[in-house]
C-alpha cells in the first residue's frame, strides 16, 4: 500500500512540494492550499480561475441526450446538461497554474475523459487528482461508482495519477449522524491495498469528530492524505479541522502527530 510521490512536474508529485516549488505556498502545510469546489459551468470556472485557489475541482458526467458518442460535460447530478464540456474546461484550466481534481459522477464518463486527458497530457504538468465515491458511507444515498472498473480504466491510461477515493455521505441536521464505521474504512483499506498510486480520502468535515479512531487507523495503513471539505473553497489538511469539527484535544494531537 505504498504511495510514492512522483518527480517534479508529474501528476503524482506531492501536492505540497509542487506548490512550494512554484512559490504558491510558503510552508509544507496543507492548510495553505485552498480549493474551489464545483467549478462546472463556465461562470463558475472563470470565477475559479480568477480566484486565489490553488486547486480547482469539477464534476464530470455524460449528458442526458442519449447520443452514442456523447462527450463528457461538467455537471453535478441532478443536472445532466451543461454549457461546459470537459474538453473546453481542460483547455481553459491548463492555461493557468491551478491544480486539477475531476470528480466522476458516472462510470461511463471515465474512459472518454481519460482519452481527452491523454491527448492533453503535455499541458498537464501539475497535480491531477481523479475522484469518485466508490463506497457507501454515512447517510449516503447516492449511487456509488463501481470501484474495480473505475480504478482499472484510470490506471490503464495513467498508472501514477493521484486517486481521490471517497464514500457517498449525507448530513441530517435534525438528527444524530453516524460517522465512518469500521466496516467502511476497512473496506476502503482493502481496495487501496492493491494500489501503488498516491491516494487521498475525501471526508465530510461534519462527520470527522465521531470517526477519529477509524480515519486515523486508515491513515496509518500507508502514506495517505485526508481532505475535508466545507463549502466552495476548502483546505487540504487536518490543521484546521479542530475549529471546524470541534475535535477533542486528544484526537487533534493524534492527527497533528501523524502529519
Amino acid at each position: 500500500m505504498a504511495a510514492p510521490a512522483g518527480g517534479p512536474g508529474s501528476w503524482s508529485e506531492n501536492i505540497l512540494e509542487y506548490f512550494l516549488r512554484n512559490n504558491q505556498i510558503t510552508t509544507e502545510d496543507g492548510a495553505e492550499i485552498t480549493w474551489y469546489h464545483a467549478a462546472n459551468h463556465k461562470a463558475q470556472m472563470n470565477e475559479a480561475l480568477k480566484s486565489t485557489a490553488h486547486m480547482i475541482e469539477a464534476d464530470v458526467l455524460l449528458p442526458s441526450d442519449g447520443a452514442e458518442h456523447s462527450q463528457p460535460i461538467m455537471a453535478h447530478p441532478p443536472e445532466t446538461n451543461s454549457d461546459n464540456m470537459l474538453q473546453e474546461w481542460l483547455t481553459e484550466v491548463t492555461k493557468s497554474n491551478k491544480g486539477i481534481k475531476l470528480d466522476f459522477k458516472s462510470l461511463a464518463a471515465v474512459e472518454p475523459s481519460m482519452m481527452l486527458l491523454e491527448n492533453m497530457k503535455r499541458h498537464l504538468k501539475r497535480p491531477v487528482w481523479i475522484n469518485a465515491d466508490i463506497l457507501p458511507g454515512p447517510n449516503g444515498n447516492s449511487k456509488v461508482i463501481e470501484a474495480k472498473p473505475f480504478l482499472d480504466i484510470v490506471t490503464s491510461f495513467f498508472p501514477d495519477v493521484t486517486f481521490s477515493l471517497g464514500w457517498t455521505t449525507g448530513w441530517h441536521p435534525e438528527k444524530v449522524n453516524e460517522g465512518y464505521s469500521w466496516t467502511m474504512v476497512k473496506e476502503m483499506e482493502y481496495i487501496c491495498n492493491e494500489l501503488s498510486q498516491p491516494v487521498t480520502f475525501p471526508v465530510r468535515a461534519a462527520l470527522v469528530k465521531q470517526s477519529c479512531s477509524q480515519l486515523l487507523w486508515l491513515l496509518k495503513k500507508s502514506n495517505r492524505l485526508v481532505s475535508r471539505r466545507k463549502g466552495k473553497v476548502h483546505n487540504l489538511s487536518w490543521s484546521l479541522v479542530q475549529k471546524q469539527a470541534d475535535l477533542s484535544d486528544h484526537w487533534s494531537n493524534e492527527f497533528n502527530n501523524w502529519f
